[in-house]
């Protein structure tokens, strides 16, 4: 396993997190095999790169799908790739590189990106149009990920952007015991998320992440803008909204 790239700390690193992400994300929060099941599913690829792969928990599980296939995961949380690094020595056919999306240069093209949770997702709230969710507050940040993404992928590739239900405040106990908690709070274009995991009475773990939020029509736009035009009806993916790289 190969670990490349460098970057300063930024706008929706992970840092605090990390050392509990994997207890709280295999809690209940995330179904990694379907996940990866709808993205393997009518999807043909021998490249894939994963845009925030966290500590890799979806590229394991890919991994296992795709023993042969050039897999590239990117983040910029150091702390999360080494637990990925870990978790993912016994594939020799994934690689991963420490990275900014907005500055991000791997030098090569993928058939397949995709993000679940990552820089980019989509949230579906009950018959209301899907709206897009960014790690990255600042638009022009925005603009300058899409931009290197897209340079990324190849001419008639896909981007799989992950679905996920509405945000809201809750608190709920994970596996071990502990109780891991969110927070939502309205901020001028999108949203603050606050996360904390508590032991007892002692909060173990604190995470604030600015999210910035496109309307479907804002998030179309956007994407359109680098060359990312969605195929399909969003009611037939269940994980992902597909864009197809012109």
């Amino acid at each position: 396993m190969v670990i490349t790239g460098g970057v300063e700390k930024a706008m929706g690193d992970y840092t605090n997190m990390s050392a509990y992400y994997d207890l709280i994300m295999t809690s209940g929060y995330y179904d990694y095999k379907k996940i990866v099941e709808n993205i393997v599913r009518d999807n043909s690829f021998g490249s894939v790169l994963e845009v925030g792969c966290g500590t890799g928990l979806i590229l394991e599980e890919l991994g296992q799908h795709h023993p042969s296939t050039e897999i590239m995961g990117v983040d910029l949380t150091e702390s999360m790739l080494s637990i990925a690094s870990e978790r993912l020595q016994k594939f020799p056919n994934i690689s991963l590189s420490l990275q900014n999306i907005t500055q991000f240069d791997l030098k090569k093209t993928y058939d397949l990106a995709f993000s679940y949770g990552g820089v980019w997702y989509f949230v579906i709230d009950g018959d209301n149009e899907p709206f897009l969710v960014s790690h990255l507050y600042d638009e022009e940040d925005n603009h300058r990920g899409l931009a290197r993404l897209a340079d990324h992928v190849n001419s008639g590739g896909k981007l799989l952007l992950g679905i996920q239900g509405p945000h809201h405040d809750y608190e709920k106990p994970v596996s071990n015991g502990m109780i891991y908690s969110q927070k939502i709070e309205p901020a001028q274009h999108g949203f603050t998320k606050h996360y904390y995991l508590a032991d007892d009475a002692e909060v173990v773990m604190s995470q604030t992440i600015n999210y910035r939020t496109y309307s479907w029509d804002q998030a179309r736009e956007l994407l359109g803008a680098y060359g990312f035009h969605h195929e399909g009806d969003v009611g037939q993916f269940s994980h992902f909204i597909s864009f197809r790289k012109a």
